[in-house]
């Protein structure tokens, strides 16, 4: 069982323009998240940040991209994670996630 965590910092490469929004696995050493939005004037970030807030049951302000804002490697945190995802226990085990209470 995962404790409830005040901060999550992780690496995502994000895959614009997919059929759905979805966790795909591990990438390069980042957690891949499809998602469908297109990645033009900010709407793949958008996006991306609304699918996480949905994912962790936060606010789309609790969700912050750190890093990557042009590319498709990029760093986010979230404060206070209401839910932690199936697929973050994973990558905690395997150190894509850094965690701290």
């Amino acid at each position: 069982m995962i404790r409830p965590l005040d901060v999550l910092v992780f690496n995502i490469h994000v895959q614009p323009r997919a059929s759905r929004d979805e966790v795909s696995g591990i990438h390069g050493g980042r957690i891949k998240i499809r998602i469908t939005a297109p990645p033009v004037d900010g709407k793949a970030n958008d996006h991306l940040t609304q699918f996480l807030a949905s994912e962790f049951k936060v606010s789309k302000r609790q969700v912050v991209l750190i890093s990557g804002e042009t590319g498709r490697d990029k760093r986010f945190r979230i404060q206070d994670p209401l839910v932690i995802p199936m697929w973050l226990s994973d990558a905690l085990r395997q150190g894509f996630i850094v965690a701290s209470k």
